[in-house]
């Protein structure tokens, strides 16, 4: 009995020296065990260096029992605890056992009654993630705080209106929830980007990344476009991360989807890609009403949409624009690391979004498309005739090559400010300059895989290469 006295003593100032060092400094940004068999100095186990928080070994088979039953006996009113002994028991919990779903839910309970604020649990969880990154009832629980988060910033627009403030006020609050919302998703975006370098083919982190981008900043170009372009990086250094590029396959769907629709805001279809991305919400959620996604979870859709703005639009390439430079991409990465079978399923699905979004294209706008859009003229001609007859900034090749291997004349005029040019010269000094961007197309492909066996010394690269031509031949070239 005196045994047992002693260790919930010795428990429960380890509990104590975990939110003392929280509150000795909130910026701790990772936790972790020190392995330690048994105590050696007569000192606590809780080491904080810099921001880096420690937990010898020996004590944990100590620490979480006691916690745990704690929690239990609570849950089943057993025993009385406040809401702070709550706040300390949790999370020295859930710090050693992120998938204990009971403990998850207490701390719903004291958010929803104000004891808890939800920029501290999201905090508690990013530490959580450090030492368990696949963290199932992590994730699941930071998408429910993200969820009070967005109704939270959606909620006082009615609250102004019966109060009857000033309009000034209304904007200045408004300003303060965008960079609310903006300082969460920004931090939501470095947590993923952590986690999933922490685990490789994080598919729960890669996940929830998903989620983020639908739920608070659906439809935002800018987002998404500086999402594609620094996750160029981090695919370069994990080419066999295929959470990783199934990611950035829904940003360039996403991309296309939204500069689509902004082409096409006059035509009542929209032109699909063939592929659905999974979970996708509703195409026009109603603000401030939940919808549902496709596992049932209710998600609150984002108070404020962003619409496309010309700004954004102006800053985001053209559709052929990013299909090229994401081919260029998978160019470099498969020459660069042969024998990846994560890059050619990769490059597989980016030609399936642009042969899709190619022909949907061209049966909903036909080939008055030009007029309107000029910088995608090139599309208009078809997936298997020439499509290599233009660049995609709308601006026509002189001499192109045919599928005979003959040249051919471009029959387009070169237009300067609505001027035709007709001088051969001028012509000539134009096209000095660099060469504007191709679109994939399949002859380009053909010529791309014949390049890779001819130089080709391992033996996964050639069979990827091989099932990809027959992939193209079979899916694409029917």
């Amino acid at each position: 009995m005196a045994e047992s006295e002693e260790e919930d003593v010795l428990v429960q100032r380890v509990v104590k020296d975990i939110n003392n060092a929280f509150k000795r400094n909130p910026n701790i940004d990772e936790i972790g065990l020190i392995l330690c068999p048994e105590a050696r100095y007569n000192r606590s186990p809780i080491v904080l260096v810099e921001n880096k928080l420690g937990v010898e070994s020996w004590c944990v088979k100590f620490l979480l029992p006691y916690v745990h039953n704690k929690l239990l006996l609570y849950r089943q009113r057993k025993q009385w605890l406040d809401r702070e002994a709550l706040g300390d028991i949790t999370c020295t919990l859930l710090l050693l056992n992120s998938d204990f779903t009971t403990a998850w839910n207490v701390r719903k309970e004291l958010l929803q009654c104000g004891a808890l604020n939800p920029e501290r649990d999201l905090y508690l969880g990013k530490l959580a993630l450090t030492k368990f990154p696949k963290s199932p009832e992590t994730w699941i629980h930071r998408r429910w705080v993200l969820q009070q988060v967005l109704r939270e910033c959606s909620s006082p627009s009615s609250d102004r209106k019966k109060q009857g403030d000033s309009d000034l006020r209304d904007a200045a609050e408004r300003t303060q929830l965008s960079e609310r919302l903006h300082r969460v998703l920004h931090d939501e975006m470095k947590v993923c980007a952590d986690a999933a370098s922490r685990y490789p083919s994080n598919y729960n982190a890669w996940s929830h990344r998903i989620w983020v981008l639908q739920n608070m900043a659906q439809g935002n170009l800018k987002v998404l476009h500086d999402e594609l372009s620094s996750l160029r990086e981090w695919v370069s250094m994990h080419v066999s991360d295929h959470s990783g590029f199934h990611y950035r396959q829904f940003l360039l769907k996403a991309l296309v989807r939204e500069l689509s629709q902004s082409m096409h805001h006059h035509h009542a279809p929209r032109p699909s890609l063939g592929i659905s991305s999974p979970r996708s919400p509703s195409p026009d959620p109603q603000p401030g009403h939940p919808h549902h996604q496709g596992n049932g979870e209710a998600t609150a859709a984002a108070p404020c949409p962003s619409p496309a703005t010309p700004e954004d639009q102006s800053s985001v390439p053209a559709v052929p624009q990013l299909f090229h430079q994401e081919m260029e991409l998978c160019t470099d990465l498969i020459q660069s690391f042969p024998g990846h079978e994560t890059l050619w399923c990769h490059r597989r699905h980016v030609f399936y979004l642009w042969h899709h979004w190619r022909r949907d294209h061209d049966h909903h706008d036909g080939q008055d498309c030009g007029n309107e859009s000029p910088q995608l003229n090139h599309t208009d001609a078809g997936l298997n005739s020439h499509p290599h007859t233009a660049s995609p900034r709308g601006v026509g090749l002189d001499r192109v090559e045919s599928r005979n291997g003959q040249a051919q004349e471009g029959q387009n005029t070169m237009e300067v400010d609505g001027v035709g040019v007709l001088d051969p010269r001028e012509t000539k000094r134009l096209k000095r300059g660099p060469p504007d961007p191709c679109p994939p197309a399949l002859p380009s492909e053909h010529g791309f895989i014949a390049s890779i066996l001819d130089g080709c010394r391992s033996p996964e690269q050639g069979c990827f290469a091989l099932a990809y031509r027959k992939w193209l031949d079979s899916v694409i070239g029917q």
